[in-house]
């Protein structure tokens, strides 16, 4: 059982990894070739919900990064 966790957990890593690598590559797209994919736009459209959240936004948004120090 201890193993299957094991190796349940290092898929999500990865997996997380992955998808940290195709956020920052669609962030660099977005700036070099005028946000091809929609990253810039997306990420806007998220932090304008975080924005009109208001303090349930703000608690949120520290959770998440909280979170992401973790790791």
């Amino acid at each position: 059982m201890k193993k299957a966790i094991t190796n349940v957990t290092t898929w999500l890593n990865e997996f997380t990894d992955l998808l940290k690598a195709l956020i920052v590559f669609g962030i660099v797209s977005g700036i070099l070739y005028d946000d091809y994919f929609g990253v810039i736009g997306g990420i806007g459209r998220l932090m304008n919900n975080i924005n009109q959240g208001g303090l349930a936004g703000l608690v949120a948004l520290v959770l998440v990064v909280t979170w992401w120090k973790k790791k």
